[in-house]
């Protein structure tokens, strides 16, 4: 996510600090740099103009330049002009006083509404609602089906209605009954979807909206179209009134110009991003924590969130006592293992860490998911007495293990050698002083 802008952004920085004081020269150059990685990352042009005019205005201050730290004046002006185009706060969702409330999903083709609306069903289960869902695309051959095996599972409800109704209408309207009537306060409405913006498309939507009232309208994005997603956005604000967007595959996009440009453009808040497959990557949107990830700075409130939901702190807690007692076992380990992939991909996950000081490399880290699979297959393969004491496994048991778990003998060495250094390094951790240099290494 924004991988390519934030190399870029970081380059120029480095290059400010290279020239020892700032002047109005150089500024200059950096703020054309700016702009070039800006509209590289298929940012819109007039927020591209926007974002330099607030950020110029601001750095060629003399209360910058003649700063003591005029270069991090400029990182701080450059992340607050940022957050304000992204917004400034994060918008939440809103509900009805009188329940059921009614989102409306809208968007084109393929954007991924149908599975954005299977995702924040869980998010708002998972945050104190009683969602119902219901797709109204009557057109796409399987739609209602891929709504309803989505349902089954995030294990959530759907109402199918009845066969004769057919019409997008009857749908919604029978999904609010069905809603009111067995204490759901939220419904979910998955509409139809065309490769382009047409009249009948529209229509329909106009008449959901008129006749549902709903409290949101989500527009649902794809953020690798970039500008064709800010352009589609416009004409369905113009035309239905969105309340938000929702942006889909910002992990595969590099770029992040619709991220960027949409909030301007259609003057609606960016609400959720979705972040990869599963159906917990959905991710609440934040202007803060997405300008500071621009700019390389992470986001770790954002990652620490995504721990404490994901994670079973009970297991966490029982699992670093059994480090601070040396009593860490490959079954342990492989909890560890279960608990970390809960979290999803790793580069998501790094993507978050600041991209300064010691934590920098991890940036390039190269995590293969198959690696975890085979980890885990082995110490699968293992008895109980072999993963509660490693020292008993000896040349034969490992030539049996490997066999069971379909790897080779090397392979089972490096594990047992990896599990040996991570003992080691854990009972260094348990130590006072190795945590007051860990702390200090982190400042």
């Amino acid at each position: 996510m924004f991988d390519s802008l934030t190399d870029k952004l970081q380059r120029v920085f480095k290059n400010l600090r290279g020239e020892g004081k700032l002047t109005e020269a150089n500024m200059q150059e950096a703020l054309r740099e700016i702009r070039l990685a800006l509209l590289e990352a298929d940012v819109n042009f007039k927020v591209v103009k926007q974002l330099l005019d607030g950020i110029k205005e601001k750095a060629l201050g003399q209360d910058v330049l003649s700063a003591f730290s005029p270069t991090e004046q400029v990182v701080q002006i450059v992340r607050d002009e940022l957050v304000r185009l992204l917004g400034g706060v994060h918008a939440k969702l809103r509900f009805a006083n009188d329940p059921p409330s009614v989102f409306l999903i809208a968007g084109l083709q393929g954007s991924g509404k149908t599975t954005s609306t299977g995702k924040l069903a869980l998010w708002l289960s998972r945050n104190g609602h009683r969602p119902l869902m219901v797709s109204v695309d009557i057109y796409r051959p399987a739609a209602r089906r891929q709504l309803s095996v989505i349902a089954q599972t995030v294990k959530l409800p759907i109402y199918e209605g009845a066969a004769e109704q057919a019409a997008p209408l009857e749908l919604a309207s029978g999904a609010r009954r069905e809603a009111a009537q067995t204490g759901r306060d939220v419904v979910l409405v998955d509409t139809a979807g065309r490769l382009h913006i047409d009249d009948a498309l529209m229509q329909e939507l106009e008449q959901l909206r008129g006749a549902l009232h709903p409290t949101e309208i989500l527009y649902v994005a794809d953020a690798m179209t970039g500008q064709d997603a800010v352009r589609s956005g416009e004409e369905f604000h113009r035309r239905l009134g969105i309340t938000g967007v929702i942006l889909t595959k910002m992990d595969g996009d590099a770029r992040g110009g619709a991220a960027l440009s949409i909030r301007h453009v259609t003057g609606q808040p960016l609400k959720f991003i979705g972040v990869g497959e599963k159906f917990d990557a959905l991710e609440p949107f934040h202007p803060d924590r997405i300008a500071s990830r621009i700019l390389g700075m992470g986001d770790v409130l954002s990652l620490i969130e995504k721990v404490e939901q994901s994670i079973d702190q009970k297991k966490a807690l029982e699992l670093q006592q059994r480090m601070l007692d040396d009593d860490f076992s490959l079954q342990d380990f492989r909890e560890q293992l279960r608990q970390l992939r809960k979290l999803g991909p790793l580069e998501s996950l790094m993507s978050m860490l600041p991209q300064v000081g010691p934590l920098k490399a991890l940036q390039k880290a190269e995590v293969d998911p198959k690696e975890l699979t085979r980890v885990e297959a082995i110490i699968n393969s293992m008895t109980h007495k072999e993963r509660l004491n490693h020292q008993i496994i000896n040349g034969s048991r490992r030539r049996r293990i490997a066999r069971g778990s379909g790897t080779t003998v090397q392979e089972v060495n490096q594990l047992l050698k990896q599990y040996a250094q991570a003992r080691k390094m854990m009972k260094a951790f348990s130590g006072g002083s190795m945590q007051r240099k860990l702390a200090a290494l982190l400042k």
